[in-house]
Order: structure tokens, then C-alpha cells, then sequence
């Protein structure tokens, strides 16, 4: 008996430089082994905003060798559940191969924050946690439907 590949999940935003990567960290930190864990933008920005890797490596969780990656590269893969973590990539969203999920969870772009540099760097820390909390959730009713 063969065992079954282990899911593929891909999460997506328009960019992929902050929330996307953000939902990548803690929801891989928080599987593990359990599933394959990706993201990507409709429109990728090339880069990883550095105030997204600050935030995460404040938790502990590393994203720094992180790239931008286009999501029409997931195309020929099977991907069992697409993420969407903002409007316009949810638009913009393809059926991928294997999809069998789909969820959109909107978090606002942390890119976009106004005011001083503690202000823009707390407007980080915020987003990070509310996704952190929506994304653990999450993995924690994977691990149990497991």
C-alpha cells in the first residue's frame, strides 16, 4: 500500500513580499512534516519586505532565505488547498490541479502602514499576530482531523 502524498498548501497575495510569506512561516512552523507549505502573488513584488522578516523572527520563526514567487509557477502542481490573505489575489485566484480547498482569509497589507517607523514596524507585529492566530487554528484542525 502506497501512502498518499502529503498536501500541498499555497497561499497568496497580490505581491507575495509580507502576508503571504507570514502565513508560509507559522503555518509550516505549525504543521511541520504534515504538509507542503508554499507562497505566491498575482503580481510579486521580487522581494520580502525586511519588516516581514523582522516580525517573524521575533517569534522565532526564520524567513529570510524566503523569495517572491509568481503563482502561475504552482500551475503544473498539485496543490490540495489555496489560501488567498487579500482581495485582489482572491479575484485574481486560478483553479490549481488537485484543488480540492479554498479558503480567503483577508489581512490588511502591513506594506501599506503610515506613521513614524515604530508605528509602521507595530502595524507588523499586529498583522503577524492576527494571522498568526487564524493560521494555527488552522493547522491545529488539520493535525486533528489527522
Amino acid at each position: 500500500m502506497t501512502t498518499p502524498a502529503k498536501p500541498t498548501i499555497l497561499i497568496l497575495c497580490t505581491g507575495n513580499s509580507c502576508r503571504s510569506h507570514i502565513g508560509e512561516g507559522i503555518l509550516r512552523e505549525a504543521l511541520g512534516s504534515l504538509a507542503n507549505v508554499h507562497s505566491a502573488g498575482s503580481h510579486p513584488a521580487g522581494y520580502v519586505h525586511p519588516l516581514a522578516i523582522k516580525v517573524m523572527a521575533e517569534i522565532g520563526i526564520d524567513i529570510s532565505a524566503h523569495c517572491s514567487k509568481h503563482m502561475n509557477d504552482f500551475l503544473a502542481q498539485p496543490i490540495t488547498t489555496v489560501i488567498t490573505v487579500c482581495g485582489n489575489a482572491d479575484q485574481a485566484c486560478p483553479v490549481f490541479p488537485g484543488q480540492l480547498n479554498r479558503h480567503h482569509w483577508p489581512f490588511f497589507d502591513p506594506a501599506k502602514a503610515t506613521g513614524s517607523d515604530e508605528d509602521i514596524l507595530q502595524c507588523f507585529r499586529t498583522v503577524r499576530d492576527e494571522m498568526r492566530r487564524v493560521f494555527e487554528a488552522y493547522a491545529a484542525g488539520l493535525r486533528d482531523a489527522k
